[in-house]
């Protein structure tokens, strides 16, 4: 009797343990960072490196786009950006002057780009466009610019970066 008390007790405190329970829903996961804690990222954005990336005297918390599907993939279907600042768009050479769009983009983001030498090449604002647009308005750094970098990130977020800011970000 006591073993199977025992052994009871034992499956309820491993059970108890546990945190496979979400209700079928996933509103976010974890991802390690650099650091030693883990920060909340959207379902989307899961599967992506996550670093701390130096933008002027700041350090900021991004997931890493540095292919071509993870940066045609983008920000597309998030809703919240949760504890991250955003999101680098990474080229290992200049990505020339193509723009980016907001296609199938559920929230509006503000976009930074910087040049292979880290300085600022210019910023827009982005509205979402939806999937049913026939014509997304496309946005870039103007006049040709070849950018090496891209941030994306909440309306307002990157108001503070100007045109003395630098990225510092080097490939892993």
């Amino acid at each position: 009797m006591i073993r199977y008390v025992l052994l009871v007790l034992c499956l309820i405190a491993i059970v108890g343990c546990t945190d496979d329970v979400n209700d079928g829903l996933q509103t976010s996961s974890t991802t390690p960072t650099s650091g030693t804690d883990a920060i909340s990222v959207p379902p989307q954005l899961a599967d992506l490196e996550v670093e701390e990336v130096t933008v002027g005297d700041r350090i900021l918390t991004l997931a890493i786009a540095d292919s071509p599907t993870l940066r045609s993939q983008g920000l597309m279907g998030v809703e919240d950006l949760g504890d991250l600042d955003g999101m680098l768009f990474y080229w290992r050479h200049d990505a020339g002057s193509a723009g980016f769009w907001m296609k199938d983009t559920l929230i509006p983001l503000d976009v930074v780009w910087f040049l292979e030498d880290g300085s600022f090449a210019g910023r827009a604002s982005m509205e979402p466009c939806p999937s049913t647009a026939d014509d997304c308005p496309t946005y870039d750094p103007g006049d040709g610019i070849d950018y090496r970098f891209a941030i994306e990130a909440n309306p307002g977020d990157l108001d503070w970066i100007d045109t003395s800011t630098v990225i510092v970000y080097e490939d892993e």
